[in-house]
Parts: structure tokens; C-alpha cells; sequence
């Protein structure tokens, strides 16, 4: 237990014989609200984000439907980006690292996407009454590897590459790709691939992971090329607001910008260095009253005697003790 001095009880209980000055903490608060208010209000209009309405595969299929089949096709053989991107989606990939550092791969898959199943063979499963589509299926998922490949690559090349689908494929072996394709594209157009592809279980639908996968895999780069519209992308310093038109989130900006710096931006592991990097300077942050010579900046910069200038001016005036 501390125990404490006469000095010190003795001080404490000194009355006080120096001058008093009004204050009216109302009529601060008022004034104080009020500019705040004023502040949010200029900010909010001068870099609220935009309201753009939702990007949805509804919409990608309909204005490129070259692009989503032709990224429909990467996801059913396997070969796209999130196919073989590793962790947290599968085990196709090598994760991010730096030196011992490997967090995706400590954490291993917590969000298992398997793009074939995923993005055309489960939705195809749920239109009904349609079994040219589900015989397509099941000649799919009994072929080989081997075969799979040879159909998809044969479908690619024959589709080829534009705005518009072609009337009709040229002559050769696309086994049941056109049929299972056609009936995606449809399905997507109608809106109801973007519902199939959400995964969660509650009411309010909040899990958008799989279609933003998907969309991001866009072989023409019609997810990127909104991205950069709006200077999203990582060699651009926009930042947007999810919902709503306020402003965006000022506070990203110094993630923002680890990745126009060289060779940051240009590794693989960018996305981890980013956040080894914000991870120690928000440790500092955390810090600043441990850190010595940090923490006497106040004392270096006395502000508050600028702020109570009159009050001291009057102190040192004054007849009585200090």
C-alpha cells in the first residue's frame, strides 16, 4: 500500500487564494459541435465516394459475355487465377510469405472455394427440368482430366474472342462444354447465378467472398477495369466507400501507399509485406507512451501553455501563491 506524506496531505488540502476566471461549458460544447459539425459537413461534400450501384455477375454476363464464359471455362478445368491460388482458398498454390513468416499457410484453407463445383457445376444443379444440362454434367464429371482439358481448351479457341458469342461453333470436339456453358450464361443473365453463389447461412446475406473470386478472374479484366475507372487498383491511391455516399476511408491511404513503392508493389507477397509493414507502425503507435524520447514530445511542444496563455499571463500577475 503507498502511503503518502504530511507534505503531500498538507498540499492537497491548501486552500486556493489565486484569481478565478468564468467558464461556461455549454456554451463550449455548443461552439465546439458546431464547428465539428461544419468540418464533416465541407469534407463530406468535397470527398464523399461515389454511389455507384453493386457490380453483380448478372451484370457482367450480360455486357461481356464472351469474358464470362470464357472465365466459366478457366474455372471448370482448374486453370484460373483462384484455382490455383493456395490459401485460404485451397491447396493449389504457394502462399504468401516473407523469410519464416508464412500466416496463410499456419491458418491453412478457412475458406475452401473449389471453383470447378463452385462456380458451374453446383448451379447448373439447380435448374430444374432441364436434363440436356444434367446429362452434360454427368459426361463431364465421368471423363478424364485429360479429356476435360482437351474440351475446354477446344471450346476457348472456338469461341474465341469479341462482344458476342458466336451463332455458331466451328467444326470440333467440345464434348458437353457449349451445352453446360449456354445453360451458365443463361443462368447468369437471369440473376440467379449471383444468389447461388452466396454462402451464408443467415438472413442477411454479408458473404460476398465466392462471387468477388469469380468476377476478380475475368479474363478480359472486367472486374479490374471498373477498379481502375474509379482508381481502385493497386498501382492507383483511390479508395471507395462500400455503401452510401460519405466519405471514403481517408485512413487507408498509408496501406495505399506501401504499394506504389518499389519492389513492394511488384512482389508476390506484396499483400503480406503491406501488412507486416502497417502491423509495426501500429505497434509503435500503440507504444508512444513507452518509447523514450517519443513520449517528452509534448513537453518539447507545450501547446497547452499557447491554449492557456491569459490564464498563466494572469497567474504570474497575481499577488497570491502560484
Amino acid at each position: 500500500m503507498t502511503r503518502v506524506s504530511k507534505a503531500e496531505l498538507d498540499e492537497a488540502a491548501r486552500s486556493w487564494n489565486g484569481p478565478y476566471r468564468p467558464y461556461d461549458l455549454v456554451k463550449e460544447f455548443v461552439v465546439a459541435l458546431s464547428v465539428v459539425a461544419a468540418i464533416v459537413i465541407v469534407a463530406a461534400a468535397l470527398f464523399s465516394s461515389p454511389d455507384d450501384a453493386p457490380v453483380t455477375i448478372a451484370q457482367w454476363a450480360r455486357q461481356a459475355p464472351v469474358d464470362f464464359v470464357t472465365t466459366a471455362v478457366a474455372e471448370l478445368d482448374g486453370s484460373s487465377q483462384v484455382a490455383t491460388y493456395g490459401p485460404p482458398y485451397n491447396h493449389n498454390g504457394t502462399a504468401q510469405h516473407t523469410l519464416f513468416i508464412r500466416p496463410e499457410k499456419w491458418l491453412g484453407v478457412s475458406h475452401p472455394v473449389n471453383t470447378s463445383q463452385d462456380y458451374v457445376i453446383a448451379p447448373l444443379a439447380t435448374i430444374p427440368n432441364d436434363p440436356a444440362v444434367q446429362a452434360a454434367v454427368s459426361t463431364w464429371s465421368g471423363a478424364t482430366s485429360d479429356q476435360q482439358t482437351k474440351w475446354t481448351d477446344g471450346y476457348t479457341k472456338g469461341i474465341g474472342t469479341g462482344n458476342t458469342l458466336p451463332a455458331k461453333l466451328p467444326p470440333g470436339d467440345y464434348g458437353p462444354v457449349p451445352t453446360m456453358m449456354t445453360a451458365l450464361l443463361n443462368l447468369a443473365q437471369s440473376g440467379g447465378l449471383d444468389g447461388a453463389l452466396l454462402t451464408s447461412r443467415q438472413f442477411f446475406q454479408t458473404d460476398y467472398t465466392k462471387p468477388l473470386l469469380f468476377m476478380s478472374d475475368s479474363t478480359a479484366m472486367y472486374f479490374a477495369g471498373l477498379g481502375q475507372a474509379q482508381h481502385l487498383l493497386g498501382t492507383q491511391w483511390g479508395m471507395m466507400n462500400e455503401t452510401g455516399s460519405y466519405p471514403g476511408q481517408v485512413w487507408l491511404w498509408l496501406y495505399t501507399f506501401w504499394y506504389q513503392v518499389k519492389p513492394i508493389g511488384s512482389s508476390a507477397n506484396a499483400d503480406l509485406i503491406v501488412f507486416e509493414i502497417m502491423a509495426v507502425l501500429s505497434l509503435l503507435f500503440i507504444c508512444i507512451p513507452l518509447l523514450p524520447g517519443v513520449r517528452s514530445i509534448p513537453r518539447w511542444v507545450p501547446l497547452y501553455k499557447l491554449i492557456w496563455r491569459n490564464h498563466y499571463r494572469e497567474l504570474r500577475s497575481s499577488s497570491g501563491p502560484p
